[in-house]
């Protein structure tokens, strides 16, 4: 089965950053918020994550800090990057725990479910 990707646009309309490959993100495993049909959680925003999101994550039944071998997923720590499901940013920001974000490498996609507004305000990357 082939798997197709949108163009890897970020969210200021310039070409993709990279997230992270350490650990490796991504829905595709590239370590870019690339997204496509595929991606029904739309793995769009690039984030860097935080002690307060990680346990909002947990809380919310997606924990994202206990590694997980058999899907070598080794687990997050406050400061690494990851790509977040654009719905799940926004239920942190709602909660006051949304972690900071990297808009260069947030796909455009994000936007479909986030305001640049909101993810300029919580921006690691603008000045």
């Amino acid at each position: 089965m082939m798997l197709l990707q949108e163009e890897s646009i970020n969210v200021l309309g310039e070409p993709l950053e990279n997230c992270s490959n350490d650990p490796v993100t991504g829905f595709f495993r590239d370590g870019c918020c690339n997204t496509g049909a595929q991606d029904l959680g739309s793995h769009t925003v690039c984030v860097v994550t935080t002690e307060e999101f990680l346990t909002f994550s947990r809380e919310q039944g997606n924990d994202l800090s206990t590694p997980r071998p058999e899907f070598g997923f080794p687990g997050l720590k406050a400061g690494d990057s990851w790509c977040l499901c654009a719905a799940r940013w926004q239920e942190a920001l709602q909660a006051g725990a949304a972690p900071r974000v990297r808009l260069q490498a947030t796909h455009r996609a994000a936007l479909e479910v986030c305001s640049l507004e909101e993810l300029k305000r919580y921006s690691v990357d603008l000045n």
